[in-house]
């Protein structure tokens, strides 16, 4: 055990170079761009022919080692989470093959040969529970050593969907040790929560299941949009009550104080839909001028108070909801109607928009990266202060994850002096490049067949897929693997 601070010393992104405006999508499919402008954002990514979440991964971990000079000798920790994983059996260990083999052809030794290599899947969820696991294993028995933890996904729906402009691609690595630089993080303030929800949001692999269907694209998710959106809600909130809880804090007075939220990021609304709930069942739960606060968005709503707080107060059985009969029902009626009239507010600007503020502009650009959603945004909002120089030493942060189906963990982490210097290397807008913008021709053909179809991208020091083994005879077998090489 150490008696040492542990936490978040470093962040680096990888995003494919293959973009889709959202503008022209929109001219493409009919959606009105007002309307998608605001609520999901302006830009999302495609993985090419040649990549896949395990050579975004090891980019992104490439990155890291280089951009913070970090020994690779001491990393003995090397978590993956991911939702996008294409292999049952083999995890984080591919990359770490990859970055070894990379480092050794730079002159440099490889990992640790004693580095634990897990994979995390829940969800979205992956990668928090990845860094939760690092960070015990830092404060047990890492001794010396640093953990790396890359969250890598990509996000794919149906064409002519609602989820259609929401999608993504692109990985996220986290560098924690003893002492960090960045932020400090200590579990035993965090909350948590989990309960089952089965039609929330799923990738069943159908063809394994029974069904005998053999789909096109197994990574389309099954999920109930506005059912989804109550659970989101729902999690969070319970995650939270769990933080208050352990910290023995007032939750209307953490929510007014704490200094900036990053969450997870579906698309550009959902989280000013999360916090503002938040805020509004906090005031719920608060002393009697939180509550003459919640009346008055209670009134403009017309919203009894009564009802709202008799309404937090309850525990919906939010599986209950998740069949035919009752998937369209409003969960929270009181709460949404009120929402909107908080919306309108100065305390929204103050206490749900400004508090999101940071990095904000850049994750529109970047879509729904599932597991890699809150690290690409909180290394947004690290790499935006840093260049405004705000002071956010000593500030407390909250990181809220969530993976559908679903479970959330509402994490706390203080800034350290000095933290400008750790977040220097993570450079976000060199990430956004190389961008290529898809016309609606490669877009389709890139999106349903993994064709280029004329766009010419030559890649530069980063891991492509070079063939994808078809062996299957008595004698050797290699089917289905892939084999990388980096290329310089």
């Amino acid at each position: 055990m150490t008696s040492r601070p542990v936490g978040l010393s470093g962040l680096s992104l990888y995003l494919p170079p293959y973009r889709v405006d959202l503008q022209h999508w929109c001219e493409w499919t009919g959606a009105d761009w007002d309307k998608i402008r605001q609520v999901v954002g302006t830009g999302f990514r495609l993985l090419g022919p040649q990549q896949s979440v395990y050579t975004m991964a090891a980019n992104a971990v490439l990155r890291l080692i280089q951009n913070y000079d970090v020994d690779p000798a001491r990393v003995r920790y090397l978590g993956l989470g991911t939702e996008s994983s294409t292999d049952n059996s083999a995890g984080a260990v591919i990359i770490k093959g990859m970055v070894d083999s990379a480092l050794k052809g730079l002159g440099l030794p490889g990992l640790s040969r004693n580095c634990e290599v897990p994979e995390f899947k829940h969800a979205c969820l992956g990668g928090v529970y990845g860094l939760k696991n690092a960070l015990r294993f830092l404060a047990t028995d890492g001794g010396d050593s640093v953990a790396i933890v890359v969250s890598a996904d990509k996000a794919l729906y149906e064409r002519g969907s609602s989820g259609e402009p929401t999608q993504g691609a692109g990985a996220v690595a986290m560098l924690l040790s003893a002492d960090p630089t960045i932020a400090t993080i200590d579990l035993s303030e965090s909350g948590t929560a989990s309960d089952y929800r089965g039609v929330d949001f799923r990738k069943p692999l159908i063809n394994r299941n029974g069904t005998g269907s053999s789909p096109d694209f197994v990574d389309i998710p099954v999920f109930n949009g506005k059912y989804s959106t109550s659970c989101y809600v729902d999690e969070m909130q319970r995650a939270l009550e769990d933080m208050y809880r352990k910290r023995d804090i007032d939750p209307a007075q953490h929510v007014r104080n704490v200094e900036a939220i990053f969450m997870h990021r579906p698309y550009q609304r959902m989280p000013e839909t999360g916090w503002g709930m938040a805020y509004l069942f906090a005031l719920a739960h608060g002393a009697a001028a939180d509550h003459e606060e919640l009346q008055s968005y209670c009134e403009s709503a017309g919203v009894a108070v009564s009802d709202f707080i008799a309404e937090v107060d309850r525990t919906p059985d939010l599986a209950g909801f998740g069949v035919r009969e009752r998937i369209s029902d409003e969960i929270f009626p009181a709460g949404l109607t009120v929402l909107k009239s908080f919306r309108r507010s100065a305390a929204f600007d103050q206490h749900v928009r400004q508090k999101m503020a940071l990095g904000t502009a850049s994750m529109r650009e970047l879509g729904n990266l599932y597991t890699a959603a809150l690290p690409a945004w909180l290394a947004a909002g690290l790499d935006e202060a840093k260049c405004d120089e705000i002071d956010l030493a000593g500030k407390e942060i909250l990181l809220i994850g969530y993976g559908s189906g679903d479970a959330a963990d509402a994490i706390p982490i203080r800034m350290v002096p000095g933290w400008e210097h750790g977040a220097k290397s993570i450079e976000f807008k060199s990430t956004l490049l190389p961008m290529i913008d898809l016309t609606h021709d490669q877009y389709l053909a890139l999106r349903d067949r993994s064709s280029l179809a004329g766009i010419h991208y030559a890649p530069q020091y980063e891991f492509v897929v070079d063939r994808v083994g078809s062996e299957a005879t008595h004698a050797f077998q290699d089917a289905g693997i892939e084999y990388y090489r980096f290329v310089q």
